[in-house]
């Protein structure tokens, strides 16, 4: 399934909301492949890596790291994939 990064997080969650019992890992490309060197490969490879020890639930696999469908954001500023800040 091809998604646009900017709406990982609202397909996370409706994939968390109706899928039970799954292991659900998404990815993709932050770098296009028309801009020549895409991150595509890389992160699924790393994502199929991950799949393998994660418990069940959704995540999101970007520049080799996993992170929690509940607590992740994109930084628009920097391209990014990050773990939200926790307010306790």
């Amino acid at each position: 399934m091809a998604l646009n990064v900017l709406t990982y997080l609202e397909t996370a969650n409706m994939l968390a909301d109706t899928i039970k019992n799954k292991i659900i890992v998404l990815t993709g490309a932050m770098i296009p492949v028309r801009f020549g060197s895409s991150d595509g490969l890389f992160n699924m490879g790393s994502a199929l890596s991950f799949v393998q020890a994660l418990p069940t639930g959704v995540y999101i696999s970007m520049n080799g790291q996993i992170f929690n469908h509940k607590n992740v954001q994109k930084n628009k500023k920097l391209g990014i994939f990050e773990e939200m800040e926790l307010i306790e």
